[in-house]
C-alpha cells in the first residue's frame, strides 16, 4: 500500500533558453557532445546511460576530448585540432573567457545562467541598493550579473587564478566601474570576520563544491561543513533579506536535501523557497540532463 507524503515540496527543473554560445548537442554511453563558443568538446556525463543520438561522424568532429581517469577529477584533454588557450564567449550582457585546463570543467557551468537571470531579477526588482555575497564565487558571473543591475558585490574564492579569470570577466563585460570585492580567502573563516565586523548582507550565493582546499590549506568537506557555514552566515544575513540560492554538485543528496536545510536556516524571514535541479536540454532528442541541485529563497 502506497502513502501520500503530504506537504511535500516541489521539485523543479531549471535550464535556460538565452544560450546562444553553448549547446549541449548530444549525450549517451557516459559522454556529453557540447558546443562552447566555435568549439566542439566530448567531457565525460556518468548520468548519460542510453545511446547517442547522433552518428558516430559527428561525435568524432569534435576539437578536444577530456580523457577521464580512475581519480575523481583526473584526466587529460585529448586534442584533435589546435584551438585558441581561451576565446570569448557571451551570455545576455556578460562577456567572459572560456578556456581549457587540467581539468574537465571550461571557465563556466553553462547550467548556471538560469540562476543569473533569477539573480539579476531579485536585484532590480527590490527597488534598492543591495549589497550581495558571493561564496566560492569561481569565475565570477554571478557576480557580474548581480553586479551589472546595481549590487554592490564582495566576491570570495580561495583560489588567486581564479580570481584574477574573474577580474578579466569584469573587464571583458565592461563592468570594470562597477563595486565588486575580489576576496582571496576561506569561505568559513571570511564569514565569521564579517560577523565580528557587523556586516550585513542583503543577498547570498552559495556554490560549495564537495571537497576543497582554502588558501592556507584550510579543509572543505560539503556534508561536514556546510551546516557550520549556514549557521555561520545567519548572522551577516541583513534583517530583511532579499534573496539566497545555493547550488551543490556531484553529491549523495538530493534537491530535498538543500530544501529542508534553507527552510531551517530562513525560518525566521517570510519568503518563497523553491528548490530542484539545474538542468540542460539536449539539441539531437530533447532529453533534459540534470547537472547539480539547488535551492532558492526569496523575500515576499
Amino acid at each position: 500500500m502506497e502513502t501520500l507524503v503530504s506537504k511535500s515540496p516541489s521539485i523543479e527543473l531549471l535550464s535556460s533558453t538565452h544560450w546562444e554560445d553553448y549547446e549541449l548537442l548530444d549525450s549517451g554511453y557516459g559522454l556529453k557532445l557540447e558546443r562552447f563558443g566555435a568549439y566542439r568538446f566530448v567531457r565525460p556525463e556518468h548520468q548519460a546511460i542510453w545511446r547517442p543520438t547522433l552518428s558516430q561522424t559527428e561525435w568524432k568532429d569534435v576539437d578536444a576530448v577530456f580523457q577521464a581517469t580512475s581519480e575523481e577529477s583526473g584526466g587529460n584533454w585529448i586534442f584533435s585540432r589546435s584551438i585558441e588557450p581561451q576565446w570569448k564567449m557571451h551570455y545576455r550582457g556578460l562577456s567572459f573567457m572560456a578556456r581549457t585546463s587540467n581539468s574537465r570543467h571550461l571557465g563556466l557551468f553553462p547550467e548556471q545562467a538560469t540562476h543569473w537571470d533569477w539573480i539579476r531579477e531579485q536585484v532590480t526588482g527590490c527597488n534598492r541598493p543591495i549589497h550581495v555575497l558571493n561564496l566560492f564565487g569561481y569565475t565570477g558571473l554571478a557576480s557580474l550579473a548581480a553586479a551589472a543591475v546595481g549590487a554592490q558585490v564582495t566576491h570570495v574564492d580561495a583560489s588567486k587564478k581564479t580570481i584574477q579569470f574573474a577580474k578579466e570577466n569584469q573587464q571583458l563585460s565592461g563592468l570594470g566601474k562597477k563595486p565588486i570585492r575580489w576576496i582571496i580567502d576561506d569561505a568559513v573563516k571570511y564569514i565569521k570576520r564579517e560577523a565580528r565586523r557587523g556586516m550585513h548582507y542583503d543577498g547570498v550565493i552559495l556554490d560549495p563544491p564537495k571537497f576543497g582546499r582554502g588558501p592556507k590549506g584550510e579543509v572543505w568537506e560539503f556534508f561536514k561543513m556546510l551546516p557550520f557555514l549556514l549557521q555561520e552566515i545567519k548572522p551577516v544575513l541583513a534583517p530583511k533579506p532579499v534573496f539566497l540560492v545555493i547550488t551543490a554538485y556531484a553529491i549523495r543528496a538530493s534537491a530535498l536535501s538543500l530544501h529542508y536545510t534553507i527552510q531551517e536556516m530562513m525560518s525566521d524571514f517570510h519568503g518563497e523557497l523553491s528548490s530542484g535541479e539545474l538542468t540542460i536540454t539536449e539539441k539531437s532528442a530533447g532529453r533534459i540532463l540534470s547537472m547539480a541541485i539547488f535551492s532558492r529563497w526569496s523575500s515576499s
